[in-house]
């Protein structure tokens, strides 16, 4: 299998990344095809579907070695479940599936055909295997149990944004960047209220603290990896 597409994210390393998708519809990205397959015939009748699935591949964690068993973050990491009762990267074939919502098709430009999605949980970069359309009456199983994780980990925390700082964040990113901090990025095995943990976001390090429920933004500046969008 080869790659059809790249997804473009404003996360340049899983830091920060939601732990599944839809979790923060705010954050945007476009999916640019490879060129053999930017063709608009392809796309013919998808701008129908709200919601699509994207079949990707770990690229950071490709060649690593696989465990059958590894340490959800879910559980604190103190616990170790079977590996194919996890969503880990470190898999025999390091495969990942995620539910998007398509925000729009733009059809002209040298890029081909671009796909515009809201709440995807991944990397700059990452590569794209196949898009699907995701179908309501098959995919949604509302009796379905969620084993050790049938709801959200924690409750959102509250953030707080120095206007100073929050005036260095583009307009249009400020409403993801707040929605993803509520998250709560930190390991869950750490809860150290004076460490400050950073992560890079639209080419801003944001770096920030939390304490109980509250998380705490301290700097907001350009980030050397990526100039800021």
């Amino acid at each position: 299998m080869e790659p059809i597409a790249r997804i473009h994210t404003d996360f340049s390393t899983k830091f920060g990344v939601p732990r599944q998708s839809g979790l923060v519809e705010a954050l945007e990205a476009e999916i640019i095809f490879e060129p053999p397959y930017r063709e608009p015939a392809a796309l013919r009748g998808l701008e129908g579907f709200s919601h699509l699935w994207l079949v990707w591949v770990f690229h950071q964690a490709a060649g690593r070695p696989w465990s059958p068993t590894v340490r959800p973050p879910r559980l604190g990491g103190n616990r170790r479940m079977g590996v194919f009762a996890t969503r880990s990267p470190f898999r025999p074939n390091p495969v990942g599936l995620s539910a998007v919502k398509l925000a729009g098709i733009e059809a002209a430009g040298p890029s081909g055909p671009v796909l515009r999605v809201r709440g995807a949980d991944l990397v700059d970069g990452t590569p794209i295997l196949d898009i699907k359309p995701y179908l309501p009456y098959a995919d949604c199983i509302p009796e379905a149990s969620g084993g050790f994780a049938p709801q959200p980990a924690l409750a959102p925390l509250t953030v707080e944004i120095p206007p100073a700082l929050l005036e260095r964040v583009p307009p249009e990113r400020r409403e993801a960047l707040e929605a993803v901090l509520a998250q709560d990025p930190r390991p869950r095995y750490q809860a150290d209220p004076e460490r400050i943990y950073g992560f890079t976001f639209a080419g801003l390090e944001v770096r920030f603290t939390v304490e109980g429920e509250r998380l705490t933004v301290r700097e907001v500046a350009a980030s050397p990896e990526k100039p800021p969008v």
